[in-house]
């Protein structure tokens, strides 16, 4: 085990000069600027003694004049747009109340989602009433940001069809700085017919593969025994959520952003290496991921070198 601790710590060692080449500063170190461009100080910045100077631990961006320090581990911070999945803890007068990992829950309003007919028309109070057969607490629900109400409350939309309730899988929770803003959240991983959502917030869902409107047809049907057939998971797809959701679980862990890419090479890697699944949280396959990415990293500079 003492071996192993040793091997984690050389390779964390050889992540880090990747680091430090992308202008990490720490808290009091001098951010060197011209002082004939007349630069903006920006957040993490100060001024002392007439040189520019970080408060917090990060990394240095320049834009255009503006010179300010992005944190490494910033909480989340909601944009309108984003994707991101929640936990519902709270329904309410016409609007659900959800945690996303933020200092303050979301709001989810009735009127700011489809119904389970798909018809667009104004809200009763009939559908006020079967609010808890839509969702009730618990439910992990997949939306977008609206915006900012007046009152500094933050509201979600669900208005299209892929968004709604997600089931059959499993709801892990990362750092919110380990996944970056991109096009796309939503990735459909066909090889092992298994949904992947990471969300803006910190908020992954690895679960089995939904078709669009499968959920609205559902919900209109009554239960039958076919329909309690259809709500089963093979157990080949259970494995692969469980082995993909370890996958995101060794990446946090290590500290390294995730990619959709990433993710299926660990889960790839650990099924090349003959690792069990419940085998992935164990101290070698953590040493086995660290190495690779190293290699990968060193890699891509050998490469950028070359090409200049």
């Amino acid at each position: 085990m003492r071996d192993l601790q040793l091997s984690l710590n050389q390779t964390r060692r050889s992540l880090a000069p990747a680091a430090a080449s992308a202008a990490a500063v720490t808290v009091e170190d001098t951010i060197p600027v011209n002082d004939e461009d007349n630069i903006l100080k920006g957040h993490g910045t100060s001024d002392q003694d007439g040189e520019v100077v970080a408060t917090l631990c990060g990394v240095v961006e320049r834009v255009n004049k503006l010179v300010y320090v992005r944190a490494l581990r910033a909480r989340y911070k909601p944009e309108v747009g984003d994707i991101i999945v929640g936990r519902v803890i709270e329904i309410a007068p016409k609007h659900w109340r959800l945690e996303i990992n933020f200092s303050q829950d979301a709001v989810l309003m009735l009127s700011s989602m489809n119904l389970p007919d798909g018809i667009q028309r104004r809200r009763t109070a009939v559908d006020e009433l079967n609010m808890r057969s839509i969702f009730e607490e618990n439910d992990v629900i997949c939306a977008d940001v609206r915006g900012f109400q007046h009152d500094r409350s933050l509201h979600l939309q669900a208005r299209s069809q892929k968004y709604g309730k997600l089931e059959r899988g499993q709801l892990l929770i990362v750092p919110a700085y380990l996944v970056k803003r991109r096009k796309q959240h939503f990735h459909h991983l066909k090889q092992y017919d298994v949904d992947l959502i990471l969300g803006c917030n910190g908020f992954v869902w690895v679960g089995e593969h939904v078709v669009v409107g499968e959920n609205t047809n559902k919900m209109e049907d009554k239960p039958s025994l076919s329909a309690e057939v259809e709500n089963f998971t093979p157990l080949e797809t259970r494995k692969h959520i469980c082995r993909l959701a370890n996958a995101v679980r060794v990446l946090s862990a290590l500290g390294f952003t995730l990619t959709v890419e990433l993710i299926i090479d660990t889960a790839e890697a650990s099924v090349s290496s003959n690792v069990e699944i419940n085998n992935m949280l164990g101290a070698e396959f953590y040493v086995q991921t660290a190495e690779a990415e190293a290699m990968r990293r060193a890699d891509l500079l050998r490469k950028k070198s070359g090409s200049r």
